[in-house]
């Protein structure tokens, strides 16, 4: 406001709104930063951290199943490790005794075991993607998945079994074990190792996006019930590998097979 001889006069009031004012502006700034430094740090927990930690509790338990294999084989065939003449646990992913290395694996009617559930009870190698993961038994984010684990679907075959050994795992943090599976191709060694033997398996076909519902792809013949172009007619000894696609998004699903090709006993 102007006096008659043109002389600015403040007013307190208009003090205290521009004061106000810049109060506010300052407030909104602060809160905007402070939510850009939490989603900051989210994302640095998301993208980082778990994978760090992810990894190496799965690198744990890798050398303790194999601690545990290399106990269960020093003690002999009629030791354990729990003491002198027990009798070893069944290893839940064996389909029987281990006949030899054989190129024309044999379905197997012995009954198998079933592993308790989120039990680690192999671990996958993939030489090509300088993995080696444990596996364990269902495929929940929490007990298996978020551990950086591959996990096993429930009531799918167990490794060596005539059928198919359907796993999940993680593409983007929680150790992201399944990260670089498209670089995977056709005749890629993939081994699946238990208490008993190794199980080598060669990969065939590869299906690089379906439906996230598309079961098809893990019953006893895979085969894709929303591209049907991809999978197979026939029974045989299969593995699959599942993971979300595009990275950093859980809308579809890329699913690698592969084929039983040899059994190697411990």
């Amino acid at each position: 406001m102007r006096t008659a001889a043109g002389v600015r006069v403040v007013r307190h009031s208009d003090r205290r709104r521009s004061a106000r004012r810049r109060r506010a502006l300052w407030s909104g700034g602060e809160v905007l930063v402070t939510a850009g430094l939490v989603l900051l740090l989210l994302v640095v927990h998301q993208l980082w951290w778990t994978d760090r930690e992810a990894r190496r509790g799965a690198a744990r338990e890798v050398a303790a199943l194999e601690r545990e294999w290399g106990s269960a084989t020093t003690a002999g065939p009629g030791a354990a490790p729990g003491g002198p003449g027990t009798t070893p646990a069944p290893d839940p992913a064996a389909p029987g005794p281990a006949p030899g290395t054989s190129r024309a694996p044999r379905p197997s009617s012995t009954p198998v075991t079933a592993p308790r559930r989120s039990q680690a009870y192999a671990v996958l190698t993939i030489p090509r993607l300088h993995l080696r993961v444990p596996v364990a038994e269902g495929v929940g984010r929490a007990d298996v998945l978020d551990k950086g684990y591959v996990g096993h679907y429930r009531g799918t075959q167990q490794p060596g079994q005539a059928g198919n050994f359907a796993l999940a795992g993680h593409r983007n943090t929680h150790g992201e074990p399944f990260r670089y599976l498209p670089r995977l191709r056709r005749g890629d060694a993939v081994e699946v190792e238990t208490r008993t033997a190794t199980y080598t398996y060669a990969v065939d076909r590869i299906l690089p996006r379906t439906s996230a519902l598309d079961s098809g792809v893990v019953r006893p013949v895979p085969r894709s019930l929303v591209r049907p172009g991809y999978g197979y007619h026939e029974p045989g000894h299969y593995l699959t590998l599942t993971t979300c696609t595009p990275e950093f998004t859980s809308r579809y699903r890329l699913v690698v097979w592969a084929r039983l090709v040899s059994v190697r006993p411990r």
